[in-house]
């Protein structure tokens, strides 16, 4: 029997919590089991295992960026579009960086295919469409921002630009003033 108060949506909210916290390697159904001062048998009446709880974070996480990157990229085109959406995924890695390791997690097929990164990439697509990008080398750009975005959030969380100039802002400004150059000059095949 379900413990009342407790719900699927519930855990998944005090877990991508957790994972902000304490981070996403950390979240656990033993963990959540001790925040909401339950046994663990009782979490499995709404989620099927710890995996099963990660993926629905992994999911939540891609759904929240997929919303702040539409309100973001609303009218917008060329380098105001590009800087927007890099600045969501930074934004959000720095407020949320559990769910912004969720995010990153790799889903099945079927899973992906039914989550919010078909709208990371119909965003990022559009946004390729105001640099005239078209296939396949729109596939390449993509493939393009989003490594740029994940490494630098990546190094930028972890640590790896604290003890040097100039400041990580002026980085990041001249990253996308960089990409949005590439954008508008991409070589042909």
């Amino acid at each position: 029997m379900a413990r009342a108060g407790l719900s699927a949506d519930r855990l998944v909210l005090a877990g991508a919590e957790l994972a902000d916290e304490a981070g996403f390697d950390q979240v656990t159904l033993t963990a959540l089991a001790r925040h909401f001062d339950v046994k663990v048998a009782s979490l499995y009446a709404h989620v099927k295992n710890s995996q099963d709880l990660r993926t629905r974070i992994t999911l939540l996480a891609l759904e929240e960026l997929a919303d702040r990157a539409e309100d973001a990229l609303a009218g917008r085109a060329g380098k105001a579009a590009l800087a927007a959406l890099g600045g969501v995924y930074r934004d959000y890695a720095r407020q949320h960086p559990g769910r912004w390791a969720a995010a990153q997690q790799r889903l099945d097929s079927e899973t992906a295919a039914a989550s919010a990164g078909v709208r990371h990439a119909r965003m990022t697509r559009a946004l390729l469409r105001g640099y005239a990008i078209e296939e396949p080398d729109q596939t390449h750009a993509v493939r393009l921002l989003g490594s740029v975005f994940s490494g630098y959030v990546g190094l930028e969380l972890g640590g790896g630009f604290d003890h040097s100039a100039p400041d990580t802002d002026e980085t990041w400004a001249r990253i996308m003033d960089a990409l949005d150059a590439l954008l508008r000059n991409w070589p042909a095949a």
